[in-house]
């Protein structure tokens, strides 16, 4: 019954009847797992985005099953999707028969702007959006449009970098009235107290529960603060952060802000850095521009729409330190991913939001 080798063994070892069932045990198990990895493929493969020349080890990997797993918020996405009524002329307008009519839309076509109603509602979470003119919601929401308008038009260079993505409400609401992932000023963290521990960071949600700085945010995306980390040349006469040069702690905030943004996109350093010359503007990523757009969009965001919407809003929608307005950073529209909703075109069906200018329907 069975093979003369293993009946030869069991004779001449009577007492290690095991070592021929744990060798066919081995093999057959690397038998198995090897024939899994053919057939199913490599759990652990990568993908990896090149971010500089060729042989210079720029390049950031990502897992192919976390490259294959969607964002939920696609599919909730599409599924508020409609496409848009291509005006034949002569169609009744919105400003005509509807009340309460959105200003920024009183020119389009009645079941363009019904659909563009609707939709809005499901973005936001707000299923009587622009039924009240005279309600907080309705004020905050035109102002919105605004900046979403303002966003396609004028910053496409960050917005679109790799392909058309565009943004919409939905972007950072997610179905939500209010985003997730904003922020409030929480500074100062503690008050000047007797202890060394009055000079230490304390670990905030805005310093990635990191002991960096946490107003690293209002800093650079509200405040407009340069990003400095050091000196280029040594022994720089004079006192780092007063005489022209940057100290420790615009580098710990710098290292927060770099922290951030890391976590917000799902990357590391690399992605928009060469580590040989973090400093060198020329042997950077293409991604670092991007990126740097997308400092400066933020930065106008904050101080241009954001922070006036303060006026407006109740109290408990205000910031619970300081009474601010919420304010948005990275992590508001790309939650965890490089491009927000994984690069979905997001406004290819929604021409009235692409631009201030009458809506491109492509006929």
């Amino acid at each position: 019954m069975f093979p003369k080798w293993f009946d030869k063994w069991n004779r001449e070892n009577p007492k290690d009847i095991y070592g021929p069932a744990v060798a066919v045990g081995v093999v057959g198990g690397a038998v198995f797992v090897a024939a899994l990895l053919v057939t199913w493929g490599q759990p652990m493969a990568t993908e990896s985005l090149q971010t500089g020349p060729r042989g210079t080890g720029m390049s950031r990997p990502e897992f192919k099953a976390d490259l294959a797993a969607p964002d939920p918020g696609i599919e909730v996405f599409l599924a508020s999707t409609s496409a848009p009524v291509v005006p034949q002329g002569g169609e009744q307008t919105a400003g005509d028969v509807r009340e309460n009519v959105v200003p920024a839309f009183a020119d389009l076509t009645v079941e363009n702007y019904d659909r563009l109603l609707v939709a809005m509602r499901s973005w936001t979470g707000i299923p009587d959006l622009f039924e009240d003119p005279e309600s907080y919601q309705s004020t905050v929401a035109s102002l919105m449009i605004a900046m979403t308008q303002n966003i396609n038009e004028n910053w496409d260079g960050h917005v679109n970098a790799n392909k058309q993505v565009g943004v919409t409400c939905f972007t950072c609401h997610r179905g939500q009235p209010v985003p997730s992932d904003i922020w409030f000023k929480i500074t100062p963290v503690n008050e000047t107290v007797e202890g060394w521990s009055a000079n230490q960071n304390r670990v905030t949600p805005l310093s990635q529960y990191s002991s960096l700085p946490s107003d690293a945010l209002e800093k650079f995306l509200l405040d407009g603060e340069s990003i400095k980390v050091h000196d280029l040349d040594s022994r720089v006469a004079g006192i780092p952060g007063k005489d022209g040069y940057p100290g420790i702690q615009n580098a710990e905030r710098t290292y927060a802000l770099m922290n951030y943004i890391a976590n917000s996109l799902g990357v590391n350093c690399v992605f928009c850095h060469n580590t040989r010359a973090f400093y060198d503007g020329s042997q950077v990523t293409p991604q670092w521009g991007t990126e740097l757009l997308g400092i400066s969009m933020v930065q106008e965001l904050n101080n241009d729409y954001l922070v006036p919407v303060g006026g407006l809003l109740p109290e408990n929608r205000l910031g619970p330190m300081q009474g601010d307005a919420p304010k948005a950073a990275c992590k508001t529209c790309h939650k965890g991913y490089q491009q927000p909703l994984q690069g979905t075109n997001v406004i290819k069906d929604w021409p009235e939001l692409a631009s201030t200018d009458a809506p491109d329907y492509g006929n």
